[in-house]
């Protein structure tokens, strides 16, 4: 028994060190860190702990121990949630979705403005807990009642639970704004990342609904808008920076959407799109409507192979509305409330930001934009959690808090 013990003691710390390295060797090989960050060398170091907890968690599923997207999970909301004095924080459950509330308590003679917020993560991370600080600083700064969403997600939920979720909470928030001191003429609908893809379909989804009140205007930060060009200038020029690679993203995506992960490379290369089908589509989806000043001297083609009918009748699902808000009908689009984007420079997804914000102009819909010069995807969330800042993350946030004030 000693002699075990012995081993263990040895052993396991020898294998967490080795599979740092193997995360920092990683790291070197594949991600790519632009000079002009803020903070390259702590940038790096944040990747690799990722790495790191993903490749743990990697092994821990082989073992049928853990998932790996719980585990990360696990990681992430183990940290301690920073309380607010100012704030009466409430979790509860709206049917099966669970939901935070955030009300200030100081007394206030009028109505207050409500946001209902979806996080980010991929559909495989993020959580309520994970976005508590952002949530609470979005209230606090704003003076709004806030409802959080925790919709359910991967691993153990794919499509459509995401825009379900969060469309069933934003009903039941909806109905009961009286209850939560809301005034129901300025309710804004937020989301980052994935959830801004969310507040995409959600948005679009609630103009059918005359019976409710109106939503104000939708903020969306970084979102994903369609799941059909891959070759986007920003999917090229930033396709292996972390935090969200092309890899990682069309990985999820799959995930997601229950596409077997043998069709992902024909997706990247846009053989699963159909020429005529293309034509349609190519006047919102095309990186023609992508600012020249965002486009290098090296592009590649954006259907990088010939067709492939079987690739098609596989991943067909991605024109979907519900998959791709961007392709929703122009009578459907012209009634969507006013929208503030969030955009990140260093981001894959910055171009899906900039065809929806297109997409919305061309309809008459008002948008303002902001645009971080030195962002990258998924700085946001780390705007308290120092010595892990950067500066464009509170830059990011405040440029939210501003906008939703003025509402």
């Amino acid at each position: 028994m000693a002699v075990l013990w012995l081993v263990l003691l040895v052993g396991l710390p020898t294998v967490f060190l080795g599979l740092f390295v193997w995360a920092v060797i990683q790291h070197f090989l594949t991600a790519e860190v632009p000079s002009a960050f803020e903070h390259p060398a702590k940038f790096r170091f944040m990747h690799c702990v990722v790495l790191y907890g993903m490749t743990l968690g990697t092994i821990l599923e082989k073992l049928r121990i853990c998932r790996m997207p719980k585990f990360v999970q696990f990681l992430h909301d183990v940290l301690p949630i920073k309380k607010d004095p100012n704030l009466l924080v409430t979790d509860m459950h709206f049917g099966v979705v669970p939901v935070r509330l955030f009300q200030p308590k100081a007394a206030s003679s009028n109505l207050r403005r409500g946001i209902v917020f979806y996080h980010g993560g991929g559909a495989m991370f993020g959580s309520l807990d994970s976005y508590h600080g952002m949530c609470s600083f979005l209230a606090r700064e704003t003076d709004s009642v806030l409802l959080s969403v925790g919709y359910r997600k991967l691993p153990d939920h794919s499509f459509p639970s995401i825009p379900k979720d969060c469309l069933h909470a934003t009903i039941h928030f909806l109905k009961a704004l009286e209850t939560f001191g809301v005034d129901s003429s300025r309710v804004v609908i937020c989301g980052e990342s994935v959830g801004g893809w969310a507040v995409a379909i959600v948005t679009q989804a609630l103009i059918s609904m005359s019976s409710l009140p109106q939503i104000r205007a939708q903020v969306l930060i970084s979102p994903i808008t369609q799941a059909i060009n891959f070759n986007l200038p920003s999917h090229q020029q930033y396709r292996n920076i972390p935090f969200l690679t092309r890899d990682l993203m069309s990985t999820c995506i799959c995930k997601y959407l229950v596409i077997d992960p043998s069709w992902r490379e024909a997706m990247l290369k846009g053989v699963c799109i159909p020429p005529d089908v293309w034509k349609k589509y190519r006047k919102w989806l095309s990186s023609d409507n992508i600012p020249q000043r965002f486009k290098s001297q090296d592009l590649q083609p954006e259907l990088v192979g010939p067709f492939s009918e079987a690739a098609y009748l596989e991943t067909k699902h991605i024109w979907n509305t519900e998959v791709s808000p961007l392709l929703a009908d122009d009578k459907t689009i012209a009634q969507l409330p006013e929208a503030f984007m969030v955009s990140f420079e260093y981001d894959v997804l910055r171009d899906d930001a900039l065809l929806y914000k297109k997409r919305l102009e061309d309809q008459g819909v008002p948008v303002s934009w902001y645009h971080v010069e030195d962002g990258f995807h998924g700085c946001m969330i780390l705007f308290d959690k120092k010595p892990f800042s950067f500066s464009c993350s509170l830059k990011a946030l405040n440029a939210v808090v501003s906008y939703i004030k003025g509402i």
